[in-house]
């Protein structure tokens, strides 16, 4: 199990959840922000924090479709590369040592 964002974070990026995430797995596109399912320790915290209630556990979104297809769309942030990247993301063991992505996947720059 772990967490997903949906469509109520695009163009918010409030970051809370980011700032309490105890293991950095909230990785910061251009316009959302996206949680890698197998860094996340499914906590919950996230969820709790967010001001919009963008956050939900993946349970919950694969009953949803508008939701599926935001955890679909988070996969697919870190397996494939996103534009401007020849590699996808993968597994980097941490947002912050990443860094800002700066880009998102087509679902949600489109």
């Amino acid at each position: 199990m772990s967490y997903v964002i949906g469509a109520d974070c695009i163009d918010v990026l409030d970051r809370s959840c980011v700032e309490v995430c105890p293991v950095d797995c909230i990785y910061v596109g251009g316009r959302k922000s996206y949680i890698n399912g197998n860094e996340c320790i499914d906590c919950g915290a996230c969820e709790v924090e967010c001001p919009v209630e963008a956050i939900v556990v993946d349970r919950v979104a694969r009953k949803d479709p508008d939701l599926l297809a935001h955890l679909d769309d988070s996969r697919a942030f870190f397996e494939l590369p996103l534009p401007g990247r020849a590699e996808p993301l993968g597994d980097p063991g941490g947002a912050q040592r990443l860094g800002e992505v700066g880009v998102d996947t087509s679902l949600v720059a489109g």
